[in-house]
């Protein structure tokens, strides 16, 4: 960072630097002509070095990083307009709003996603291919300083069969803001719980979360009622007038889950609880599982620098009168990773898991996991993954799965891949 930009910046915050007498970086001593003013941008949150006690100051800066550094002091009131117009479009992709006319008079912002996916089926269950379209609109309105309100409408066209099949649907629609200490956020939102080895689906309900380095957070509601799930399937409970098959669901509509994160230098760990109660949309249907389902997880990933990351989890899941496999464990090495914003940027991911049944609800994973048998036969195996930014905003992906069921002797093979753009 050149001289005038440290000054500069440390001045647009208008707080003097020597109320903070503690040095932050073991490279920037007390005489050193910019130790003020990088004490005060340090006190402040708006730099924070390399980590390692360290300021890094003969280094070179990614304009990518500099506009962070300008973005968090934006978030802390400086006047900082000379620069933010120099970082408009890195400014941009990080979700700030540089211009002043904008900021006043316009609190609603719309983005989109389309993603183009085909999948290439070798299994027991369901062989075949598969490609459709997905196009998502993401409305964003500030309703006030405090909180904030998303909705997203989602269409699927389904490219397979040739003829117009689609459905559009309002996905999410959900507020988040403060009261008090507390986070909250309720409506219809996204939830992944347990890094998707649990759940990965929309899911209507209120949550809250309270603290930064040691944090919890807690939910309620009911999730999605979705046949594409393993254990809330759909069924067939009878025929109608006409001796047509009657699809049932049966669905979770009474939920809790709650997680507990920490770390300790470069280790994050966590705990998480969640409790499914699980119903059925006719009296007619006789589903395997009546009871709730309790499942808990424990999880440690470890970051061996900025670029690779080992992470395990135990599950263990619970129901009365079940007999089978009730515990599982997914091991995660993940290699950098694809980002939107930066072009020739890649990552890896590798995976193994070994599930029963009655750890998971509705699986992340593109593989065939959620199709192994509604109840009672779990899976494993491994999958591998790479993603690739080939221009702005426009990312590849393409996965490979090789699945087991854990009882029984089903196997899967499933080549996944996609093409994200992003507007």
């Amino acid at each position: 960072m050149k001289k005038s930009l440290v000054l500069a910046m440390a001045m647009a915050l208008g707080v003097t630097a020597s109320a903070y007498a503690a040095n932050p970086f073991s490279d920037v001593p007390a005489g050193h002509w910019a130790y003020d003013s990088i004490n005060k941008l340090a006190a402040a949150g708006v730099i924070e070095g390399y980590g390692d006690s360290t300021f890094g100051g003969d280094k070179l800066m990614t304009r990518y990083e500099m506009a962070q550094i300008v973005a968090k002091a934006m978030a802390k009131g400086a006047n900082v307009d000379k620069l933010a117009a120099e970082f408009a479009d890195e400014l941009d992709n990080l979700g700030v709003r540089v211009a002043n006319l904008e900021k006043k008079a316009d609190n609603v912002k719309i983005t989109g996603e389309v993603r183009y996916h085909y999948a290439d089926n070798d299994k027991d269950v369901e062989p075949g291919y598969a490609t459709a379209l997905r196009s998502r609109i993401w409305v964003n309105g500030q309703i006030n300083d405090d909180w904030k309100y998303t909705g997203m409408i989602e269409n699927n066209q389904n490219l397979k069969d040739n003829v117009g099949n689609e459905d559009t649907k309002f996905q999410r629609a959900y507020v988040n803001g403060k009261l008090g200490g507390l986070a909250v956020q309720a409506g219809r939102y996204h939830k992944k719980l347990a890094e998707g080895n649990v759940y990965d689906q929309r899911f209507d309900g209120v949550e809250v979360a309270y603290g930064k380095d040691v944090k919890l957070v807690a939910g309620y509601g009911k999730a999605a009622a979705s046949s594409a799930g393993h254990i809330m399937n759909s069924y067939v409970s009878g025929k109608d007038n006409d001796g047509k098959d009657v699809i049932s669901k049966e669905y979770a509509d009474d939920v809790f889950y709650a997680d507990l994160t920490g770390k300790v230098g470069k280790l994050n760990l966590g705990v998480g609880y969640s409790k499914w109660g699980f119903e059925h949309d006719t009296e007619a249907v006789q589903a395997d599982l009546t009871d709730d389902i309790t499942i808990w997880t424990a999880t440690a990933n470890y970051a061996f620098d900025k670029n690779f990351n080992l992470g395990a989890m135990y599950l263990n899941g619970d129901t009365d009168g079940y007999d089978g496999d009730k515990d599982g464990y997914v091991v995660t090495a993940s290699y950098k990773g694809a980002k939107a914003a930066k072009v020739g940027s890649w990552g890896l991911v590798a995976k193994y898991y070994d599930q029963g049944a009655l750890t998971y609800i509705d699986h992340t994973m593109n593989g065939y996991a959620d199709k192994y048998a509604p109840t009672t036969e779990g899976f494993k195996g491994y999958s591998v993954a790479a993603n690739y930014t080939f221009a702005k905003n426009i990312v590849g992906q393409v996965e490979w799965y090789d699945l087991e069921a854990k009882e029984g002797n089903k196997d899967s093979q499933t080549l996944w891949s996609q093409v994200v753009f992003t507007f």
